[in-house]
């Protein structure tokens, strides 16, 4: 691996504490308890689309462990891993299809996120009744998805002048 990489990666590590320390200190929208801007998915859809799956994967992977370690808890990592991994994994194979733009990927991503989060809340609770609450995370997962998409993709568009 090559300095310049490291330090990519490095910097898009260090950018995505940034948004989530950000994030933290919003507070809860009180009508949808849960949700949150994803801020820090900014910095995994510009790296999915200015570095490549892999590098996105990874930046995304460090990013939620480290995020854990500093401002959550095991419970907080468990819903984080699970809603990240999915909504990455989801990006990666709409991205490589190449039937959607940075912002329908980055809306797929908002709504897979919070399916992983509700998986994890059902096995934790033991029940499926948690389920209604998709619907609601849904409408909220597009349209954060939305604007951090557009705004992913201004990022991009500026940045693809520099070889990352």
């Amino acid at each position: 691996m090559t300095t310049r990489k490291i330090a990519t990666y490095g910097m898009m590590v260090a950018l995505a504490l940034i948004m989530s320390y950000i994030e933290a200190q919003i507070p809860a929208f009180v009508a949808v308890p849960g949700m949150k801007l994803g801020l820090t998915n900014i910095v995994v859809v510009v790296a999915l689309y200015l570095i490549g799956p892999k590098s996105a994967m990874f930046i995304n992977v460090i990013r939620i462990i480290l995020v854990s370690l500093l401002f959550g808890n095991t419970m907080s990592f468990a819903f984080s891993i699970a809603g990240g991994m999915i909504s990455t994994v989801v990006m990666l194979f709409l991205k490589k299809i190449d039937r959607f733009g940075v912002i329908g990927v980055s809306a797929a991503g908002g709504i897979s996120h919070n399916i992983g989060q509700i998986l994890v809340a059902m096995v934790l609770l033991h029940t499926s009744a948690i389920a209604w609450y998709l619907p609601i995370l849904w409408i909220s997962g597009i349209v954060s998805g939305i604007v951090i998409g557009v705004i992913s993709g201004i990022v991009t568009n500026r940045l693809k002048t520099i070889s990352l």
